[in-house]
């Protein structure tokens, strides 16, 4: 057993989610089987928000691991450290999870390099242990544990996608923007803002979404609008606080700015 405390990887306090289906049920039954679980939809639709509710709803520590293209195994399962008594073994944070049956989220795992995500594959099928191969351990998964990742498939290419041994191993939840009355909901009680413009900024943000494949890779997140809510509710003029939090954070072509710019000042 290890001696790491689970308690300071519990969420102490409710995240605010707002359900758009039957996802949280969907996730309870997949949590009930110990079920790897994929999460897939658009960047900052609520795909780490949803996580980190499940995690306090079900009374689980969550360990969050943000994936990136320099990151190793060792980064994942732990190394050798020198110190001044000599060497040391520490965890990664996925031996972490392993060890005290905490929820381990990679988040965009698809940033990750095809060798280092297969480490995770021992723990995705009924062996659920993780090979320290430089230790010379076998780490057998705390009943508790679950590897939940996410990934943003409209960037998936032939050098950036799950290989399909390492998606077969998961339960898949879609993700995507909710609908606009939903999101409304979420950007004023997020954002402390009134009803009537938080759906002014979500007519915005449905403007931009449209634009997809014509000029933009991706149209304005639920978190984006959260961001141009909070600053509006922090007294900055609505269209100055929807251009730096929604606008130009989205593009640099002018062209596609003084579009955007134009639908902003058609709600404000």
């Amino acid at each position: 057993m290890s001696d790491i405390d689970r308690n300071q990887f519990l969420i102490d306090h409710e995240p605010y989610y707002r359900p758009v289906s039957n996802e949280v049920a969907l996730y309870e039954a997949a949590y009930a089987a110990r079920m790897p679980v994929m999460l897939k939809g658009p960047t900052g639709c609520g795909k780490t928000r949803f996580v980190e509710y499940m995690a306090w709803k079900l009374g689980r520590p969550l360990i969050t691991v943000a994936c990136n293209e320099d990151m190793t195994a060792s980064d994942l399962v732990g190394r050798f450290l020198l110190d001044i008594n000599g060497t040391k073994w520490q965890d990664g944070p996925l031996t972490v999870a392993a060890r005290i049956g905490a929820i381990c989220y990679l988040d965009e795992v698809v940033e990750a390099r095809q060798d280092t995500t297969v480490v995770i594959h021992p723990l995705t099928d009924h062996r659920r242990n993780l090979p320290l191969e430089k230790k010379g351990e076998l780490v057998t998964a705390h009943p508790d544990f679950q590897i939940v990742i996410s990934y943003n498939p409209n960037y998936q290419s032939l050098m950036k996608d799950l290989k399909q041994s390492t998606k077969q191993r998961f339960g898949a939840l879609d993700f995507d923007y909710p609908s606009a009355e939903i999101e409304t909901e979420i950007v004023s009680h997020e954002g402390h803002v009134d009803k009537a413009t938080a759906e002014k900024l979500v007519q915005i943000a449905h403007r931009s979404r449209n634009l997809k494949g014509h000029g933009l890779d991706e149209g304005m997140s639920t978190r984006l609008l959260v961001y141009a809510a909070q600053l509006i509710g922090k007294g900055v003029e609505p269209q100055a606080a929807a251009q730096m939090a929604l606008v130009r954070p989205l593009t640099d072509d002018p062209d596609m700015r003084d579009t955007l710019d134009a639908a902003v000042n058609t709600y404000f």
